[in-house]
């Protein structure tokens, strides 16, 4: 299997390494056999902060997804709304095993020179 590094906003990675946002929202399919995300927050932190195991990828409606992870998004229903505004299709990461780094990583680490887009596979 292999993993994939997402570029995350920090505050939303503390709430996932918290384990208050138990999905990631993406507009986007990651290829088969990811089965690991590797967070990096982003700007101003820019630091590899955690790890956590795809437990299920969830595909649907925005409005489908939203019912199913409503109460573990760790995002406002407005916020997600406006995410998947003008979009007819929703993807969710439901997360398990979450690691936090107790020394955050640099991207080097990974030989990463710089901050993806959205993600990059490892």
């Amino acid at each position: 299997m292999s993993a994939m590094l997402l570029s995350i906003k920090p505050r939303y990675a503390k709430v996932i390494l918290e384990g208050k946002k138990q999905y990631e929202f993406r507009k986007s399919r990651p290829k088969d056999g990811v089965d690991r995300i590797i967070f990096y927050a982003s700007s101003p932190q820019k630091e590899v902060v955690g790890e956590a195991t795809i437990d299920k990828i969830l595909e649907g409606t925005p409005k489908e997804i939203w019912e199913i992870a409503k109460t573990a998004a760790g995002i406002t229903k407005k916020f997600y709304f406006s995410y998947y505004a003008g979009k007819d299709k929703a993807i969710a990461y439901k997360l398990k095993d979450v690691v936090i780094y107790e020394k955050p990583k640099a991207l080097s680490d990974y030989g990463i020179r710089q901050a993806p887009q959205s993600f990059v596979y490892l």
